[in-house]
């Protein structure tokens, strides 16, 4: 697409994104040959109305120089004259508050009247003392303000400082694990070596914890949709948490929630997004309210972290090889999509991600290490801190450890990797660490 249709999408996206109705659009689009099957899919997938117009708008972007004129005379042919016109006129209609003249904006200072003590609760609540003036006679009682700043009784642990998500359903709940190791050759994507080992260890760790595990190997793009929405389709009433984990190659893609992208073996990705959403409170009601845990061993990109120097007491030992291998492509397109003109849009109508968290192996844009004959860095540890912390410390404290130790590492004694997540979850989560009767007899 000519960048100054780019420009003229990004400008009015806040309009797009509020008037468009993108399922009047489809056929069109499609017919005209502005997308793809697949891509109409994956909007569709994308969640709300809103949410459906802000993909279709972004996708939009990456397409030729026809996209933009064939886009117009969809609006045309579906009736949405207004945002044709606003788009053919290539200026952003913008709705402005009335400015206030600065005569009249009264002062922010001026003088303060003397209030006596009774008048104390006519002051805003900024300026309550900590400590309440006592009238003469009276008992003072505590106010909210003095019961937020109380000590914690001694004894209290910490896990009763903050909810805690109910995790004790036997089994906990589903665990589904794809893992893709042997890529087809038209996909020009290298087989993953050392990934049958990170599957091993995650599928023994997760069915300790009391989750159903399930493994799914060597999946297509199509494929890996339909096993996210057959678990989507899953009654998880009487469970307390699902998990997936997705062990691949990656890139990094368009987003507006969550980076990233997962190849199938035929080459072909799914965004982290779209996986994210197959599990989300709109298409998967018996999770509501559940968390939804998901750990991506791939690349977010093909940049390599060569780190910075320290101070010689910050650093541990790190591990790593010469053999050590990546699971990155090269980028398919830019992240850095998300322009100002969304920003006012995105506060307002972004669906809450609620109690998801997404764990990445690596920060989006960099390639992320595994070594053929030990697994990745990062399930390698992470396996190794559940194995040892999920009794005592929760899932978000465990995965700092993890970070922390994987930074530590260096492959062919140069390149680094930081892995992160993206917490939304609202409780702090604690996983079962005693296998249920049936588990153990299994």
């Amino acid at each position: 697409m000519e960048e100054r249709h780019k420009n003229i999408l990004q400008r009015n996206r806040t309009n797009l994104v509020k008037d468009l109705d993108p399922s009047k659009l489809y056929d069109g689009l499609l017919e005209k040959g502005v997308f793809t099957h697949d891509m109409i899919d994956e909007i569709k997938s994308s969640g709300t109305r809103r949410d459906q117009a802000r993909q279709l708008v972004r996708d939009l972007e990456t397409r030729g120089s026809r996209a933009f004129p064939l886009f117009l005379e969809c609006l045309q042919e579906t009736g949405q004259h207004s945002l044709a016109e606003l788009l053919q006129n290539g200026v952003p209609t913008v709705q402005l508050q009335p400015a206030t003249p600065t005569e009249v904006v009264r002062p922010v200072l001026k003088p303060l009247p003397v209030s006596p003590p009774m008048d104390v609760d006519k002051q805003s609540k900024d300026d309550i003392p900590i400590h309440p003036i006592q009238r003469p006679g009276t008992t003072p009682s505590p106010s909210p303000e003095r019961e937020y700043i109380r000590p914690k009784p001694p004894g209290r642990t910490r896990r009763d400082s903050i909810q805690s998500y109910k995790m004790d359903a036997s089994p906990c709940g589903h665990c589904l694990i794809i893992n893709n190791v042997e890529f087809e050759p038209q996909s020009e994507l290298k087989d993953r070596k050392g990934s049958n080992i990170d599957c091993d260890k995650l599928k023994r760790r997760f069915k300790a914890l009391n989750f159903i595990v399930e493994v799914k190997t060597n999946l297509k793009q199509r494929q890996i949709k339909h096993e996210l929405s057959a678990l989507s389709k899953k009654d998880h009433s009487q469970y307390d948490c699902c998990v997936v984990i997705m062990l691949s190659h990656g890139t990094e893609v368009n987003h507006n929630r969550f980076p990233g992208a997962v190849h199938g073996v035929d080459g072909q990705y799914v965004p982290v997004q779209y996986i994210t959403n197959y599990l989300n409170g709109q298409h998967c009601p018996s999770l509501q309210g559940k968390p939804k845990l998901f750990f991506i061993q791939a690349c977010g990109g093909d940049e390599r972290d060569t780190g910075f120097e320290v101070s010689p007491d910050e650093v541990e030992p790190s591990i790593g090889g010469a053999d050590d291998q990546t699971d990155a492509i090269p980028m398919s397109s830019s992240s850095d999509s998300l322009s100002m003109s969304d920003e006012p849009d995105a506060r307002t109508s972004l669906p809450t991600p609620s109690d998801i968290l997404v764990s990445y192996s690596t920060f989006p844009g960099y390639v992320s290490w595994r070594d053929p004959q030990s697994g990745s860095w990062y399930v390698e540890t992470m396996d190794r801190i559940l194995e040892e912390n999920a009794a005592t410390h929760d899932l978000a404290t465990m995965l700092v450890m993890v970070n922390n130790e994987v930074s530590q590492n260096s492959a062919k004694g140069l390149y680094k990797q930081m892995p992160g997540s993206f917490n939304f979850l609202r409780k702090s989560l604690y996983f079962q660490t005693q296998a249920s009767p049936e588990q153990s007899l299994a």
